[in-house]
């Protein structure tokens, strides 16, 4: 009985360790896997990379100029990661210029849309006013507010901390063979993704992107302009179905007319923020021109990138309506910083504190009252 169990024992640690090591060595390829998983975010391109890298794009911001005939995108990054440089692609349904754009333009187009402040006033405290807040010091709480050759090079330049290269391609896979040749690896799921492009012969835009440091891409990054003819107003999204995790996505149209977009394309849907005619100034009138012009402004977000559809086009509103958004703020009424509901409490209580005396002075200034006595009535 002793060795027999000695025997059982001796299998069962060996069987509990072959377990083990299978966990870990699952564990470990699991972790590999996830370290050379390439991160594809931009809700208008692919972002690639190095292998054992990362890059994600938190937010992207456009700026959209369209007369009918010619487009103007102006696309800001905000990026974070740890690979040193990236390589990112845009399709363009014609031949475009790149260059440089205004960092302070995103920044003016979101003062231009941001809410009306509405001012309320209220009379009562309120939770968070004296008395119900102890360490009230006479100030105004206020509300919160509320992505030909197989390939061919048309030309490559060196613009700020871009690499700007505009190419033409016939053939996805030669596409692929070019980002691979430059240092970077394009998947065969990207390579599918970009068919539909070729079918219809778009030509595209290769950025390197790489810091001025030779650190690692972080922070927002510079806009770049691209400008090619368009007899509509479209915005590349079909490639952004490849990224990993939840994309947001700001667009400010400037055209003739208030636009609309003609679906949601898979995404949550758009969010109209402001409506209106601007008349452009500063950073805005150097990007769009100095004539009058209808700025549409949109958010949406991407929960399941990869249920994007296609691009996104846009059309025409039915009407030139205005829009903004109003951010109600509500304030307790005050006179000399001090809450008026204090002297008004004060000042009618004292008042009723000083009627009775009022009533009593009055009483002794007119003294005592004296009965009235009728004469006899003469005999009848």
């Amino acid at each position: 009985m002793a060795v027999a169990t000695d025997g059982t024992t001796r299998t069962a640690g060996t069987a509990a360790r072959r377990r083990a090591l299978c966990l870990v060595l699952v564990l470990l390829a699991v972790q590999v896997g996830w370290l050379a998983r390439p991160a594809y975010a931009c809700g208008c391109g692919a972002l690639v990379h190095g292998p054992d890298t990362t890059v994600a794009v938190h937010h992207e911001t456009s700026v959209v100029r369209w007369d009918g005939g010619t487009e103007r995108i102006a696309m800001s990054l905000t990026v974070d990661g740890t690979a040193p440089d990236a390589a990112w692609i845009m399709p363009v349904p014609h031949r475009a210029t790149v260059r440089l754009g205004d960092p302070e333009l995103p920044d003016e187009l979101r003062e231009i849309t941001a809410p009306a402040v509405e001012h309320r006033h209220y009379f009562w405290p309120r939770g968070g006013d004296w008395p119900f807040e102890s360490d009230f010091d006479g100030s105004v709480s206020a509300a919160p507010p509320p992505a030909d050759p197989p390939v061919g090079v048309v030309s490559r330049e060196r613009l700020g901390p871009f690499d700007v290269a505009r190419l033409t391609a016939t053939d996805p896979d030669a596409l692929r063979g070019w980002l691979t040749a430059h240092g970077f690896r394009l998947p065969p799921a990207l390579t599918e993704a970009l068919r539909p492009y070729v079918a219809q012969r778009w030509e595209y835009v290769a950025v390197r992107l790489a810091p001025a440091d030779r650190g690692t891409l972080t922070g927002t990054l510079d806009p770049l302009v691209l400008s090619f003819a368009a007899d509509r107003l479209i915005y590349p999204m079909r490639l952004s179905r490849l990224a990993t995790t939840p994309q947001a996505l700001s667009l400010y149209l400037l055209a003739p007319h208030r636009m609309a977009p003609r679906s949601a394309i898979g995404g949550a849907p758009p969010r109209v923020v402001y409506a209106g005619r601007i008349r452009p100034q500063d950073v805005v009138r150097d990007f769009a021109g100095p004539a009058p012009v209808f700025l549409t402004a949109l958010d949406q977000d991407f929960p399941q990138p990869q249920r994007i559809s296609g691009d996104h086009e846009f059309h025409r509103a039915a009407a030139d309506t205005p829009y903004r958004r109003v951010r109600r703020v509500d304030t307790l009424l005050t006179v000399g910083d001090i809450p008026l509901w204090i002297p008004t409490a004060g000042a009618v209580l004292l008042l009723l504190m000083a009627a009775p005396a009022a009533l009593t002075a009055g009483r002794r200034r007119r003294g005592p009252a004296v009965p009235t006595v009728r004469p006899p009535m003469p005999p009848g």
